[in-house]
């Protein structure tokens, strides 16, 4: 879920003025943004460049732009890891703490742990009983990761069914977005078909128009008036204009309640009642990033850069890491599109540098520790701030859990929300 688009290098904020910390306040920063981002990263590891990279310096700058929710998934890493659960817990707080660290701001986002949030789960019942088995299986990653993970029994409901979770990890905040590779843009469509078939069985409420016609009364006779024009150029004339203005102006309606909400978007689009908002791609391109022997950076290869690597071994690692094999002396020339190290060059440098790598690389100008040395320089530049945050950080726990405990809090509010909606709708709510 957590594939997202590199972002361009940014200095890392967070509350970590000792003062400024005192009130985390998650969210209180986020007014008029552009709607709700939801994404998550599985507690399985320590968190390494290619986590940074590829998903939490995006994270930085997705939470100035949007209502974000970011959380730890601890129940999606049971679903390879049920075995060895010790590994997870061991994981859950040092990651909490790298995000903080590389700038994820609790006062601009919500930062929690998935199984401190039950409503997870009680959706991922509820939308299971919906959801055909046939779906599940053939998600792109499901054969893919039993042949990866051949040494792990994912003879499971827990692995096959770990899509319906992922839906239900999105639906219960109604996120509009979901930041993701364009390998996974399967799994969201797979929420948007689960949440479609959900709000197909349970959306059809008795006395939906009289319902729809009250709740367009309680919007003031202006709003009202501006409603029903733009529901009747959609229904009568097609016009998809109107139907994105209409739908802005029921999300700007503060005097109705979110089933109303709900009621006025289906009426307006001649539906039923939309219980789940169905997400949206957030198409993100993600980097690709080479570990020291040139194979994609993954813990499971041992060929990581970890962000709490000290500066003494990230110049160790970067030293060593491999090159093009054919430049074996000095005054061989290579081929930079051959080489691990100018795809970080990509990442890191700017034209200048790439010309100059190019030029050396191919001509024999340079030396391989020539060329990776203004990288190395790059690179300690950018953890050097993390790191030293980490030690801040770490010496403070009790901060780390306050963030958690209030990030929780706050997604819960929304999730309690929604699954009161839920409950309704499926006649299970007893009240």
């Amino acid at each position: 879920m957590a594939l997202l688009r590199e972002a361009a290098p940014t200095e890392c904020r967070g509350p970590y003025n000792r003062a400024e910390a005192q009130t985390i306040n998650p969210g209180s920063g986020m007014a008029n943004r552009s709607g709700v981002v939801l994404s998550g990263m599985r507690a399985t590891g320590s968190l390494h460049l290619g986590h940074y990279l590829g998903v939490i310096r995006n994270w930085v700058r997705l939470q100035h732009e949007y209502d974000c929710y970011f959380f730890v998934a601890d129940w999606h890493a049971l679903t390879t890891h049920y075995e060895d659960t010790a590994v997870i817990s061991e994981v859950v707080w040092d990651m909490v703490v790298d995000w903080l660290a590389a700038g994820v701001n609790p006062k601009l986002c919500k930062i929690f742990i998935q199984s401190h949030v039950p409503e997870h789960a009680e959706l991922h019942l509820l939308l299971s009983m919906t959801t055909p088995v046939s779906w599940l299986e053939r998600v792109p990653t499901y054969k893919d990761q039993q042949e990866k993970l051949k040494g792990r029994d994912l003879a499971t409901y827990g692995f096959l069914g770990y899509p319906v979770l992922q839906s239900a990890d999105i639906l219960v905040y109604r996120a509009n977005y979901v930041p993701v590779g364009a390998d996974q843009v399967p799994h969201v469509e797979l929420t948007r078909e689960i949440a479609r078939r959900f709000n197909e069985f349970f959306g059809r409420e008795p006395g939906m128009a009289a319902k729809a016609e009250a709740a367009i009364k309680k919007m003031g006779k202006k709003n009202a008036r501006m409603y029903n024009e733009l529901r009747k150029r959609f229904q009568e004339e097609g016009d998809g204009e109107a139907l994105g203005v209409a739908q802005a102006l029921i999300e700007n309606q503060s005097n109705i309640s979110l089933a109303d909400r709900e009621r006025l978007t289906g009426y307006l689009q001649g539906t039923g009642r939309t219980i789940l908002p169905e997400p949206e791609v957030l198409l993100t391109a993600t980097p690709k990033v080479p570990g020291v022997d040139g194979q994609k950076m993954s813990k499971s290869y041992g060929n990581t850069i970890d962000l709490r690597d000290d500066a003494e071994t990230v110049e160790r690692k970067l030293r060593t890491m491999m090159t093009d094999p054919a430049r074996v002396r000095r005054s061989d020339p290579g081929d930079p599109n051959k080489c691990p190290v100018f795809e970080l060059h990509k990442i890191y440098s700017d034209e200048d540098t790439l010309k100059w790598v190019v030029n050396g690389c191919t001509t024999a100008g340079i030396g391989c520790l020539d060329c990776k040395q203004p990288l190395i320089d790059s690179i300690q530049a950018e953890l050097e701030p993390i790191r030293r945050r980490t030690v801040e950080l770490e010496a403070d726990p009790g901060l780390v859990r306050r963030v958690i405990a209030e990030g929780t809090e706050a997604a819960r509010d929304t999730a309690r929300e929604t699954m009161e909606e839920v409950r309704r709708a499926m006649g299970l709510y007893y009240g």
